[in-house]
């Protein structure tokens, strides 16, 4: 294979030379299509054919990552997923740039088992930050690939080329052109992804950190985009699951004559403690799975709701120090006036408005499984567990949901749909209804939080002691049977959950002389559990930051000022001096005036996510009614620093969404439960924000640090939400908020206390 090196002068002796090598190198025989038609396009592609071309093309080659087409169309093919957050716009924008293409003429293919590579998950703000560079590098190598073949074509050596819409042309003599369709349409590169050709510096961008209008949004507003609830298949059945609601419930039996006679009933399903009927419509499955006679045995008995926290703090565990610097103890000891607080966050759902969906054809050599999972290549090692397939003989496509921030039932409902399509031996639509999402998807874990801390002489912290207790909050599908539900309760092994996510900003970005960490793993949870947008992060950040302020009153601070005297990074202190000054901020070393109803305040909070990526600071005013015991978050401003900004509009879209979402989960959101499970198993008793709840105003600043890399922005915007409305109930109140949500009856409580 022929390498130059970007900039090098060609003899017309080497260009021949170089002619001759590419004809072998390229190849071009084949087409570089190698995938199969979209949904809406054309049948979709059956078991027995999901070894599509694309999929023997590894991740390392060009192929696998960019196609152009005759008519200089170019098709990116992604592992990562668009879950409402805008990152196929955002990656179609890094093509852009580096091929020197219109973001308009990109078709983004994401998450296809059969035509994408395997980029891991879409989650943790991670899709730019680490699945964009292999994606950058590909386009540029493809830019260079091109010039180099423009080069034969044009006769010139490759430094007197250029690119710019698709075209390459002589830079004396523009006339002497050639497109891209012209130079590789339709065929493969042939090459490797390489570090060789560079790419572009940041100083020459004119896609990348400009607001590129998402590309999903004029199908979403005219509805004809395609969601995996608009799958259709031919020859499609519909079913439902039957599930018990109290937790780890057996089946004992299942009457089929009780819905021997209605109408449309196909099969009723039964693999171990998985029941389930498949109907020819949808109305017919409803009723038949309503109807449906199940008894249940056992069951697991949870402790009231009441005594959930007391219960966690006691459950069996695995202490994990992360910092243990100083004489914590010792300071804590000798300290006048220590404090010691204990804070508690709730188990919180996804609540997916539009609840999970998937669609399975499922034959004796394959199955093809539609499905808005976050990670379809993990989605299939856990389908041909479930199904006893070779992963080769499954094929999982994405379709976008209706949004997850998180492990929804996504995944669980593919897995039902694949049930029962084997059972019947025809595709199966599942759509889970509202009980079932609510009941049944994995939920954000529950946290207990407990915080000590001291103040020296000066008034600057002295010691901080912080200890959390935190189920797991990852128990994605990782390729096996038995994390999923159906996998559950088909009889298949669970894989032991990897213990991680509680500790996510558990640790603090101050500095302190003696500060300790320590996260308490506990073995179990007693409700299911797994992602939700930030993981730990939110439950943490509300605890320490709370605390902080709580610190800086017991100094007789200002908020905004004792957080600057404990920072170094001047990161961090430009994220806060920014939000202070676009919310006004006036100091205040004590709450506000406690008389008065309604009651304003204003609160801070900041983080930096995962204590190494974004850099996170909010402002929230508050009106608290006393005698509704309502709290109103009124204005909002929050100052951002992601490194490198892609889409500057789509960033503040992300920012907006947590700042709702967590205002949403800090005023309103709890699951409620008894002895048996789950009960919040519809809005009214799982509510949300309601339109006429949101702020008035959300301002937001953008940071640019100059030279840094994207770190993301899914999710760290939530983190400083929860904190910042506490600190302003405080400041409008005088009392102190440690539990969430900031339910009325919990506010009226508090302020009958004061």
């Amino acid at each position: 294979m022929i390498r130059v090196k970007p900039g090098a002068a060609l003899s017309r002796r080497a260009l021949l030379q170089a002619a001759g090598a590419l004809i072998v190198t390229f190849l071009f025989p084949s087409a570089g299509r190698a995938q199969t038609p979209r949904i809406g396009e054309d049948e979709p592609v059956l078991p027995g054919q999901v070894a599509a071309p694309g999929q023997s093309i590894p991740p390392g080659q060009i192929d696998a990552w960019l196609a152009i087409a005759p008519d200089g169309g170019v098709t990116l093919y992604t592992g990562k997923v668009e879950l409402g957050t805008g990152v196929a716009t955002a990656l179609a924008q890094i093509v852009a740039e580096e091929l020197d293409v219109a973001v308009a003429r990109i078709t983004v293919v994401q998450g296809d088992t059969a035509r994408t590579p395997d980029q891991g998950v879409t989650a943790g703000s991670k899709t730019i930050q680490r699945g964009a560079a292999v994606i950058r590098q590909a386009a540029a190598d493809a830019r260079y690939t091109l010039r180099l073949l423009a080069s034969v074509r044009l006769s010139t050596s490759v430094d007197q080329l250029a690119t710019a819409d698709g075209v390459v042309s002589v830079i004396d003599e523009p006339t002497r052109r050639a497109t891209y369709g012209e130079l590789v349409g339709g065929r493969r590169f042939s090459r490797p992804v390489t570090r060789d050709f560079q790419t572009k510096p940041r100083a020459a961008y004119t896609v990348v950190g400009t607001s590129v209008p998402r590309l999903d949004i004029p199908g979403k507003v005219t509805g004809v985009h395609v969601y995996v609830q608009d799958v259709r298949v031919p020859g499609m059945l519909h079913g439902r699951v039957v599930r018990a609601r109290e937790v780890g419930a057996r089946v004992a039996a299942v009457d089929e004559s009780s819905v021997r006679d209605l109408p449309g009933l196909v099969r009723v399903v039964r693999e171990g403690d998985f029941v389930g009927v498949v109907c020819e419509r949808e109305e017919q499955a409803i009723a038949a799975a309503r109807a449906l006679a199940v008894t249940w045995r056992g069951g697991s008995r949870l402790a009231a709701m009441a005594a959930l926290h007391d219960a966690l703090a006691q459950a069996p565990s695995t202490p994990r120090v992360l910092v243990n610097r100083g004489d914590v103890d010792g300071v804590l000891k000798r300290a006048a006036a220590p404090l010691e607080r204990e804070y508690r966050w709730p188990y919180q759902m996804h609540a997916s408005i539009g609840p999970s969906c998937g669609v399975a054809d499922v034959r004796r050599d394959g199955a093809t499984v539609w499905t808005a999972s976050q990670s379809v290549f993990e989605l299939r090692g856990a389908l041909a567990g479930l199904l006893g397939l070779p992963a080769e003989r499954v094929r999982a496509i994405f379709v976008e949901g209706s949004g997850c921030y998180g492990h929804n039932g996504a995944d669980d409902a593919a897995a039902d749909a694949a049930i029962m399509s084997r059972a019947v031996g025809r595709p199966v639509r599942v759509q889970w209804m509202r009980h079932d999402e609510h009941g049944h998807e994995p939920k954000g874990p529950a946290m207990v939080m407990r915080v000590r801390g001291a103040l020296d002489a000066d008034r600057h912290v002295a010691a901080w002691d912080y200890a959390v207790w935190t189920p797991t909050h990852t128990r994605r599908p990782a390729g096996r049977a038995g994390n999923l539900l159906a996998g559950e309760e088909t009889g298949a092994l669970e894989t032991v959950p990897r213990v991680g996510g509680g500790d996510r900003n558990a640790q603090h970005g101050y500095t302190f002389p003696s500060n300790r960490v320590i996260v308490h793993e506990l073995d179990r949870s007693p409700l299911r559990v797994s992602a939700l947008r930030g993981l730990g992060a939110p439950a943490n950040t509300f605890a320490s930051e709370s605390f902080v302020d709580e610190l800086a009153a017991a100094a007789g601070a200002d908020p905004v000022e004792f957080r600057l005297r404990h920072l170094g990074d001047p990161r961090a202190v430009a994220v806060i001096r920014a939000a202070a000054r676009a919310a006004g901020w006036t100091p205040r070393p004590a709450p506000g005036a406690r008389g008065g109803d309604p009651a304003l305040g204003r609160g801070i909070a900041y983080c930096q996510y995962e204590n190494e990526n974004a850099y996170v600071a909010a402002v929230v005013e508050v009106e608290v009614s006393r005698a509704r015991g309502t709290i109103r978050a009124r204005r909002v401003a929050v100052a951002h620093d992601c490194g490198l900004v892609v889409n500057p509009d789509g960033v503040r879209n992300q920012i907006e969404g947590n700042v709702l979402q967590a205002i949403s989960r800090t005023l309103k959101e709890a699951v409620q439960f008894d002895a048996g499970g789950v009960t919040s198993l519809d809005w009214s008793s799982y509510p949300i924000l309601t339109f006429a709840e949101t702020p008035d105003t959300v301002e937001i600043v953008l940071l640019d640090p100059g030279d840094k890399p994207p770190v993301g922005a899914g999710e760290p915007a939530t983190c400083p939400i929860p904190a910042a409305i506490a600190n302003a109930v405080f400041d409008a109140t005088g009392v102190r908020l440690r539990t969430v949500p900031f339910t009325p009856d919990r506010v009226r409580e508090e302020l009958a206390r004061a």
